[in-house]
This record gives structure tokens, sequence and C-alpha cells, in this order.
């Protein structure tokens, strides 16, 4: 039996999730149950366009915050914090002190970026 091998992580938001999959079940056409579960789950939670989610990312990636990781960042641009405190929320399962200032960066960079564009409703 073949033992498959990591050659690289990296942490991933649930919007480059969601493409991911909507690739694979484009390209098989049959897919297992957890795929389905998982593209459901996606549907329900995912409240940005993957656009506007990417530009989100790479706008907090820009804001070049000291010990704001890949894991972090994609955290972020799923839970969508909108203030200071949210951001702190966020952050605080994590090993990582951000100063009050980098979080109200963060938040206003979500809200920016939310603000743009209107936020899918659950029923879509």
């Amino acid at each position: 039996m073949a033992k498959p091998e990591i050659l690289s992580e990296k942490p991933i938001a649930m919007f480059e999730l969601k493409v991911e999959i909507d690739r694979i079940m484009k390209k098989d056409e049959e897919v297992s149950d957890n795929t389905r579960k998982t593209e459901e789950y996606l549907k329900k939670f995912i409240k940005l366009k993957p656009a506007k989610s990417k530009e989100l990312v790479e706008k907090l990636a820009g804001l070049k915050i000291p010990r704001l990781k890949d894991q972090h960042i994609a955290k972020i641009a799923d839970i969508l914090p909108k203030t200071p405190e949210d951001v702190k929320a966020v952050l605080e399962g994590y090993t990582i002190s951000v100063t009050a200032e980098s979080m109200k960066k963060i938040a206003e960079a979500v809200t920016e970026i939310i603000g743009e564009e209107k936020i899918k409703k659950s029923e879509e």
C-alpha cells in the first residue's frame, strides 16, 4: 500500500475550500458524501463572494502586522470580525499577541470590504 507524503501545508480560508470543492464537483460526476456535506456547510457559512474574500486576504496580508500568519488571516476571513473586540475574540484561540492598533486596522479592513459588498443572505 502506498503511503501518501505531505509535501507542504498551507492554511486556507473557507472560500478557497469552496472553490476547490466546486472544481472537484464539476470534474467528477460522483463525489463522496463528505464532499457534499462540506459543500452544504460552506454554502451556509460563507458570507462573501470568493473575489471579495480573496481581496480581504490580500489586504490583511498587506497590512504587515507582526506575528500575524496565514492561519490567522484565514480565520479572520472566515469569521469577518467587524470590531477590534471581535478581532481579539477571534485571535484569543491562538498564542499570538496583537496590539490594539493592529486589531483596529484589521477590523477596518474587514468593514471596508464588507461595505463594498452586501453580505449574502443564508437563504442563497
